[in-house]
């Protein structure tokens, strides 16, 4: 078990870098110092390897909107919690990696779609209709339309067909559309939300003198 854990760490850790199609069995045996027989004795093939690495990827994302829902203020502050988890990740992130895994391993993107379906779409419909409760949020918005909408936004990010890395900060990206979901959405009293928790993001210490 424990080397099987090491080849998943160390492949994920490539993936993320360089790219899923970028990297090839040989690389892997290469960085971990041993053959590609010994890889085979834990995973059967490359498709195995990257559905064991996108298991990682859901569960971070399970446990991290996890912990988002019990420490949340309100729902803007459980949206700004999840863009600092997405800058950090989008750091580490080729964003040729949804594309890789859509193209070349169709059982890991049914995966990666059910993900986002099931679980993805459960987590902002919620923070979608806490919203409205906590009067932050229109009343009127069409919280299944904008649950859908805002998760097809957050993985365009990720296209670099779409914003090449050559162009553009997949990190701003990443933030200006999130930023512009919320002002879309948000009431008079959410918007003093939004502009408090920017505020508190570019002074965190202030924020914490203040509480």
């Amino acid at each position: 078990m424990e080397t099987e854990q090491r080849i998943i760490n160390k492949t994920h850790e490539l993936f993320m870098r360089y790219g899923i199609r970028s990297v090839s069995m040989d690389d892997i045996a290469y960085h971990l110092g041993m053959s590609k027989k010994t890889i085979y004795q834990y995973f059967a093939d490359k498709d195995a390897l990257v559905d064991g690495v996108l298991e990682i990827e859901l569960q971070r994302n399970y446990h991290q909107c996890e912990m988002h829902k019990l420490n949340k203020e309100n729902a803007i502050h459980e949206i700004f919690m999840a863009i600092d988890d997405m800058q950090d990740m989008l750091k580490q992130l080729n964003t040729s990696i949804v594309h890789d895994i859509q193209k070349y391993h169709p059982k890991s993107f049914q995966k990666l779609n059910q993900h986002k379906q099931e679980f993805f779409y459960s987590v902002i419909k919620d923070n979608l209709e806490s919203g409205i409760k906590e009067g932050l949020y229109r009343s009127e918005i069409q919280v299944d339309i904008l649950a859908k909408f805002h998760i097809e936004s957050i993985f365009v990010v990720m296209n670099g067909e779409v914003f090449p890395t050559s162009k553009y900060s997949i990190s701003k990206v990443s933030q200006e559309v999130v930023e512009n979901f919320l002002y879309g959405i948000a009431s008079l009293e959410g918007i003093q939300k939004i502009q408090y928790y920017k505020i508190q993001r570019q002074n965190p210490i202030t924020h914490e003198q203040t509480n």
